[in-house]
């Protein structure tokens, strides 16, 4: 309990320093290299989907393994162990990195510059972003950091505490090959499918949960909780994914805007159903405002934890 609550913290005071050497960064690299050898090694369509699968399971297993190991290795050592335990689940939180990135894209519209939104928001989306008017900037910032307040800050809270630092990475790299691998279009839909139908199997809790979270942290944006579950449950299927419209649709329901349209993916369109009622104009303030119902997400979901905990 306490090396998840020292996490958090050290998360939400200091982020994820560019000095500090993630492991994010390493499993990238190792799913760069199989999706490399796997494109050079298979010449069918259906053996490059299989080696999206291998690529799950031998990406899963390192990541899983050499936390478990690290830690039992030192187990005996308590002060070293929790001084380790806490730094690996602090690597797997991402909500101040969240913060800072859609910041930038804030700052940058706020100052008119499109350009410079465009160029920011990129380093945090899938979707092309050159030819993006103000309004679908502010949207994709929006999504995103609606959509990563489970994949990057709740889903990976809820792994920690159920199977501590391991299942939370083996949860971090499933989530990274989603998001380097999971698209369906025509580079990806075989190698990636695997990833993305695990992602989806991993995320199917985690997002209904954060979906709840965001909606009960409704009021921080001047929201209604009622109204937010509603717009939340009538659009759950409003996405291509079987959860993402779970945690943003409870954040257009807070903050009375909508979301969703057409966006475009390695030069394909890709056209999403709205998510929510258009009873306010999205602004760039929705921006802060779904970065402050993240937040509030986050603190429901430790002191829930906490609760328990003590309970128990």
């Amino acid at each position: 309990m306490i090396d998840i609550l020292a996490a958090v913290i050290i998360d939400f005071i200091i982020g994820d320093p560019s000095w500090f050497p993630h492991p994010v960064i390493y499993i990238g690299k190792l799913i760069s290299c199989l999706e490399k050898s796997g494109r050079k090694l298979c010449k069918k369509e259906s053996t490059l989907k299989l080696w999206g699968g291998l690529i799950v399971l031998v990406t899963g297993f390192i990541s899983f393994i050499i936390p478990f190991i690290i830690l039992r290795l030192i187990s005996n050592y308590k002060l070293l162990y929790h001084i380790i335990n806490i730094l690996l689940l602090w690597t797997v939180i991402a909500a101040k990195c969240l913060h800072k990135e859609a910041i930038k894209v804030y700052e940058e519209l706020k100052e008119g510059n499109l350009e410079g939104a465009r160029i920011k928001l990129s380093y945090i989306v899938g979707r092309d972003t050159n030819e993006l008017n103000a309004y679908e900037i502010i949207r994709a910032d929006v999504e995103t950091v609606a959509e990563n307040t489970s994949d990057g800050v709740i889903a990976p809270l809820i792994f920690a505490m159920v199977g501590g630092a391991p299942l939370a990475m083996l949860y971090k790299a499933i989530n990274t090959m989603d998001s380097m691998l999971g698209y369906m279009n025509e580079k990806y839909k075989y190698i990636g499918f695997f990833p993305a139908k695990v992602d989806d199997v991993f995320n199917y809790i985690p997002s209904r949960i954060t979906g709840i979270l965001i909606a009960l942290s409704a009021p921080i944006v001047n929201g209604n909780i009622v109204h937010s579950l509603k717009i939340m449950w009538r659009d759950r299927k409003n996405h291509k994914s079987p959860n993402c419209a779970y945690p943003e649709g409870a954040a257009a329901g807070a903050m009375g805007v909508q979301l969703g349209g057409i966006n475009r993916y390695f030069g394909e369109l890709v056209y999403k159903p709205t998510i929510g009622n258009k009873n306010k104009e999205l602004g760039y303030r929705h921006i802060l405002d779904t970065i402050k119902l993240m937040y509030a997400s986050e603190i429901i979901l430790i002191i829930i934890y906490l609760i328990v905990f003590i309970i128990k």
